[in-house]
């Protein structure tokens, strides 16, 4: 291991000015044995550095590498394993674990005690040593003791030490003054001895020959000292000189500092009250302007918002730390309170004054408005009430108590004055609508629209009424023929030439435009209340998302619409936005009980007027939502909205009631039945009306209900009938329809368009059908027998061989249908396809041109079979299709 160890030194370490140590023989645990070797080296320089160094022996030679270095200083923990059992096993825990197995157990144990006192010299952290024998950590050694225990130590770890350059050149030196040196090697010893003890001895003599410089020096110091003795003496004489001027300089330096602080205290004192003086000192005109100042006048009224202020902002400003305990300032804070109070209560009863004057005076304007369908304008009043805004302000912020009862004295205020105003209003818009004057006293109008005119005093939350209008006639109890339904629609009423469809129009669209303008009137008069509220009571309106849309209205079908405030204003506000709807809703209770009693009569004049209601109520509220959803407008249009979308389904579910209700006359040919003509009407109406609409789809879904019972309706009359043969009814009624819906047409009734004419196709080919039957009968029944017989497996041509078919048979059948007689046949039938059809339709000539075609396709049947069956007999008909031709002809023109 000596050896090794001096080849690691020379080849490895030298080099690299690294001195070895210690060294141990090992291989990974767990793995196939690759020895190395554990070097623990000190460099030469300093500061001294201390590594592990892992050494391996090369494959390419016998020669040793380099491999890994670790510094000790990053060793943590090194485990002996066991501390009692010897194992060859250890670990050294740098900034991974490596685990080694060493050659032998002495080896280890000394590689691990080198480790130990490095660790003791040269580091300042110290390794932890775990699983280690005690007997291998040696004690520590004194302080005193370091340099020569290290030494020891050193000398004990290190067996071998080799020159370094420079003893090495003054060995050279002295051999080359001594070349016997090397022959002779007691002789050069000899000689260095001599050399020594002349060295001594003049050492020696040196040391004597100093002694008399050494006594010269030493009288030099004694001097010195009693140098030193006489000027400290004289330092202290200096220094109680001094004790008394230093004790007047203190108290010069005492009597300054006070002089300072007084002036500080001065400049400190000045500052405050200058800051008192300025910011707590209200100016007498302001004080005057408070307890005397005109709040009538125009200049009154800015001189005190300005003294208002002013009083605002001494009573705010932020005083200083201690301020609040000076007599003077309370005294002035309670002058300041004193002011507010006065002018809050002179300016609260002022404002009271003014809110019941401008009440009485816009109270006296209504006589000129209430001959008109116009609201009062309330713009002079909010212009001058918007002078005390500043003032409303002002009282906000110092007195909330007197500023809130000034909004309540306002609200019941003007509330009355509203509600005066709007009834006033609505009644104006009631008479206009259904033609009365306030005495009572009756326009021309319809005598059906009598019933309600005279309903109109009467309660409008009772009971519906009977509809009128497009809808009275489906309350007949029996269907009235063509003819008297022509002449009902041709009869002249009182007005003028106009007939009752051109009236009922004329009623609409005048009612239209009363409910147009009632909104038209009503929104602006609420839109300028809600922003003078804002402006003068100083309260920020917000955007919001919340608030009743158009979708949600459409969706509730009748279902109350729930709301977010009450007709009183809550004791506490959660918001200025809620506090400005609150205001209207108070101010504007009666608004929405008189658009629901307007409605209400509107649908009584006129269920159909629920139509015109719903577009225009649709787009006032789209409007509202747009500028602002949650203002008071829009939501109480969003609930009125709810009331006009109830109105309208109530109109179609009546509509729809009265079809199924429906009875017919058992006397009497049906004809177009009345609710087809009606929904005609209506569809008309609907098209004109929802043109370009906001709520299309609810007349979509109307259109489908309606469609949906018409077609119900018509089977179920036409299955009840007695008098007019179901397929007549059936197809008459389908093609008014099929033409209404072609004519209008109606996008979302094209499946419905193409189902009506489906349906009119069908029962006119199965009329025409059963209608015609077999006008040859005992040829066709001839036929039959000998379709029969072919049917059972005779040839065509050997059918005349059989005797009840044979070709005198034949000619006996074909003598029995002259042309005559088939004239007179065919005649009789246009007589009762005639009498089966209405005249209000015009398929007479249809039906019978179908009819000729059926009787054509019949008479070529037979002349096919008579081809095939009797060829070469020479038999035909005794009328050819020309003549049948001119038959139907003549008979069309002759009826």
């Amino acid at each position: 291991m000596t050896a090794i160890k001096h080849a690691l030194q020379r080849d490895i370490f030298t080099p690299n000015d690294e001195r070895l140590l210690s060294i141990v023989n090992v291989c990974k645990a767990g793995k196939k044995k690759r020895n190395c070797f554990l070097c623990a080296t000190v460099t030469t320089e300093r500061p001294v550095q201390v590594n592990v160094v892992k050494v391996k022996k090369s494959d390419k030679g016998d020669f040793y590498k380099r491999q890994t270095a670790w510094a000790l200083r990053d060793l943590a923990v090194v485990d002996a394993k066991d501390a009692v059992k010897e194992s060859p096993e250890f670990d050294l825990h740098f900034d991974k674990v490596y685990k080694w197995v060493a050659s032998s157990t002495v080896e280890k144990n000394t590689f691990i005690s080198c480790i130990w006192k490095l660790n003791q010299r040269y580091l300042r952290k110290k390794i932890d040593f775990i699983n280690v024998s005690s007997q291998l950590l040696e004690e520590s050694v004194p302080s005193g003791e370091n340099q020569s225990v290290a030494g020891g130590d050193e000398e004990a770890v290190d067996e071998y030490q080799e020159l370094n350059a420079r003893e090495e050149q003054d060995i050279e030196i002295m051999m080359e003054g001594c070349e016997y040196a090397i022959a002779n090697a007691e002789a050069f010893a000899e000689k260095l001895s001599r050399e020594l003890q002349v060295l001594d001895g003049a050492n020696i003599q040196s040391i004597m020959a100093s002694e008399k410089q050494v006594n010269i020096l030493m009288k030099l110091l004694d001097e010195a000292l009693k140098e030193v003795d006489q000027i400290e003496l004289k330092l202290s004489s200096y220094e109680e000189m001094l004790q008394s001027v230093k004790e007047q300089m203190d108290q010069i330096s005492e009597s300054n500092h006070l002089i300072h602080l007084s002036n500080t205290n001065n400049v400190k004192l000045l500052s405050e009250i200058e800051f008192l003086v300025n910011h707590m000192d209200l100016a007498k005109g302001h004080i005057k302007a408070l307890q005397e100042g005109d709040l009538t006048s125009s200049r009154g009224i800015e001189a005190c918002t300005n003294a208002a202020d002013a009083l605002l902002q001494c009573m705010n400003v932020a005083l200083r730390p201690g301020h609040d305990m000076l007599h003077a300032v309370k005294q002035q804070q309670q002058r300041f309170s004193d002011l507010r109070e006065q002018f809050a209560r002179r300016l609260a009863s002022h404002l009271n004054s003014v809110f019941v004057q401008q009440g009485h005076d816009q109270s006296s304007t209504l006589a000129q408005h209430s001959a008109e369908l116009t609201l009062p304008n309330h713009h002079p009043f909010h212009r001058d009430l918007l002078r005390y805004a500043k003032l409303m302000e002002w009282l906000k912020n110092t007195d909330y108590g007197k500023y809130e009862g000034l909004t309540k004295n306002y609200m019941d205020y003007l509330s009355r004055l509203y509600e005066r105003e709007i009834k006033d209003f609505f009644e104006v818009a009631k008479i206009k609508m259904t033609g009365t004057t306030r005495e009572g006293k009756k326009f021309a109008t319809l005598p059906r629209k009598e019933s309600a005119v005279k309903q109109e005093t009467e309660s409008l939350h009772g009971s519906s009424g009977k509809l009128t209008g497009s809808t009275s006639s489906l309350n007949k109890l029996s269907v009235q023929s063509s003819g008297n339904r022509r002449s009902q629609s041709s009869s002249l009423l009182d007005m003028g030439n106009m007939s009752a469809s051109d009236l009922d129009v004329a009623d609409r669209t005048k009612f239209d435009k009363i409910f147009e303008q009632v909104l038209s009137e009503l929104e602006p008069l609420c839109l300028a209340e809600q922003d003078f509220i804002s402006k003068f009571f100083k309260l920020q309106q917000h955007q919001s998302t919340s608030g009743t849309t158009m979708n949600e209205a459409e969706e509730m079908d009748g279902v109350a619409l729930s709301r977010s405030y009450t007709s009183g204003v809550p004791q506490t506000v959660s918001s200025e936005k809620d506090m400005i709807r609150q205001m209207m809703t108070k101010i504007f209770r009666c608004i929405e009980p008189e658009l629901n009693n307007l409605i209400a009569l509107g649908d009584k004049i006129d269920s159909f007027n629920s139509l015109y209601m719903l577009v225009k109520m649709s787009h006032h509220v789209w409007t509202a939502q747009n500028v602002d959803p949650a203002s008071f407008l829009s939501t109480t249009l969003g609930n009125v909205l709810v009331t006009v979308k109830r109105n309208f389904d109530k109109c179609i579910s009546n509509q729809m009631k009265q079809m199924d209700e429906v009875k017919i006359s058992k006397k009497s040919k049906v004809g177009i039945l009345p609710f087809v003509a009606e929904f005609e009407e209506f569809a008309a109406l609907a098209e004109s009306i929802f043109k370009n609409a906001e709520r299309r789809g609810d007349l979509d879904k109307a259109y489908i209900k309606l469609i949906r019972a018409v077609f119900d309706s018509v089977e179920k009359v036409a299955n009840e009938s007695q008098k007019t043969p179901r397929d007549v009814v059936m197809m008459e009624n389908f093609h008014h329809i099929f033409a209404t819906l072609s004519r209008l047409k109606i996008s979302c009734l094209e499946a419905e368009k193409k189902e009506a004419k489906q349906k009119y196709t069908d029962h006119l080919q199965s009329y025409v059908i059963y209608s015609l039957g077999q006008p040859l009968e005992k040829l066709n029944h001839f036929f039959e027998g000998v379709e029969a017989r072919v049917a059972q497996g005779i040839r065509e041509e050997e059918v005349s061989y059989q005797l009840a078919f044979n070709k005198q048979e034949l000619r006996k059948v074909i003598k029995e249908y002259p042309g005559k007689e088939v004239k007179k046949g065919l005649d009789n039938l246009y007589k009762k396809v005639d009498k089966h059809l209405c005249e209000e339709e015009n398929l007479l000539q249809v039906v019978w041109h179908s009819m000729q075609d059926e009787f054509i396709r019949q008479y070529k049947h037979f002349e096919g079979l008579i081809a095939r069956c009797y060829p070469g007999s020479g038999i035909t008909m005794e009328f050819t299709i020309q003549d049948i031709l001119d038959y139907c002809s003549s008979i069309a023109q002759s009826h």
